[in-house]
């Protein structure tokens, strides 16, 4: 079964070779020394950062854990779908979330979250930029005025861009002490396995998400073969040019071969969400056939329950679910018309 549920890199960023080399050199019986802040360094000249402003951890999600430990005790707002683990982690430490569903056409009420800011006085708004599962982008008008109203409640307002590198035009996020933005080295650069996430803010914010930071939070095979990666930054500009295009790829083969037919919506990530009975019928078609898409049998959303989502996967393999949905597609309508 080729898995196609997780949103992952279906390529290694690096070489056998240059794997096997970074885990000989890795001197995995002593502490790290200073592999951490060359990472800092690294990572922050790949993406025009201040290194003193940006920090790791074992993934987004430890960030997302970490924020709702230190930033306040009011309530933790959110959408609805959007990253399960915003709602773990609440319920990890008795955390009130509040959650705004979205509109039956996969939108959200904008108007309806400036009103529950002012009314709730969330501690923290966090959500993800683009959306997952849907994959859309949240306009820039509503993270600004979203922004400033968070700022107004002394709230922090978190945006998790674990997608952000697909986005294809440039988009401006407000700043301030109460603007934490979460990134990750799991999708477009392919680390996914090495669990490292990114948060970036101002120092005073910094500062109060580090005051919880464990000793040593990234094993030193992951910050080696991250500052490896990094510091090939023409290199790492071309892996993450053929994840954008497989992903371009991706929307084309359902675009082309169900467009008509099947609803999905626009994605601005490495994944499609497509719904509706069509959706779902070929959905279990592709399984039944070797791939294995995100679908969503547990949700109480009735749209969920009839939506799969797909990931990226390889230029063949994605040519071979091409010939899967052409092969479903002459069936479906082979066995309607003979009906």
């Amino acid at each position: 079964m080729i898995r196609i549920d997780k949103n992952e890199s279906p390529y290694r960023a690096l070489t056998e070779a240059e794997i096997a080399k970074i885990a000989v050199d890795t001197q995995f019986n002593q502490y790290a020394e200073n592999e951490y802040q060359d990472l800092q360094n690294s990572y922050a000249a790949f993406n025009q950062l201040d290194p003193e402003l940006v920090s790791f951890a074992n993934g987004s999600d430890e960030w997302i854990q970490k924020a709702i430990i230190v930033l306040g005790k009011g309530p933790v707002l959110t959408f609805d779908p959007d990253f399960v683990m915003y709602d773990v982690y609440a319920k990890q430490f008795d955390r009130e979330i509040v959650k705004l569903p979205a509109n039956d056409d996969f939108t959200f009420d904008y108007e309806e979250v400036y009103k529950l800011i002012k009314m709730l006085r969330p501690s923290v708004f966090i959500f993800s930029q683009p959306n997952n599962p849907f994959g859309t982008l949240h306009p820039s008008e509503f993270i600004i005025k979203a922004a400033e109203l968070m700022k107004e409640v002394n709230g922090f307002f978190i945006l998790d861009e674990a997608y952000g590198e697909f986005i294809e035009d440039p988009i401006d996020y407000p700043e301030g002490d109460h603007i934490i933005r979460l990134r990750t080295l799991s999708k477009v650069y392919g680390l996914a396995g090495l669990r490292i996430g990114v948060a970036t803010s101002t120092r005073k914010t910094m500062d109060l998400l580090d005051s919880i930071a464990h000793p040593y939070p990234l094993n030193t095979f992951s910050l080696n073969v991250a500052v490896n990666l990094l510091n090939q930054p023409e290199r790492l500009e071309e892996f993450i040019e053929l994840n954008r295009t497989l992903s371009k790829q991706l929307r084309s083969v359902f675009k082309e071969e169900v467009g008509d037919i099947i609803p999905m919506l626009e994605s601005h990530t490495n994944f499609l969400f497509t719904y509706g009975d069509d959706a779902l019928d070929l959905g279990n078609y592709i399984v039944e056939n070797g791939f294995l898409p995100r679908m969503y049998p547990e949700e109480k959303s009735p749209a969920l329950k009839k939506a799969v989502r797909y990931s990226i996967a390889t230029e063949d393999q994605l040519e071979e679910i091409r010939k899967i949905i052409q092969k479903w597609r002459d069936e479906k309508w082979s066995s309607k018309k003979n009906a």
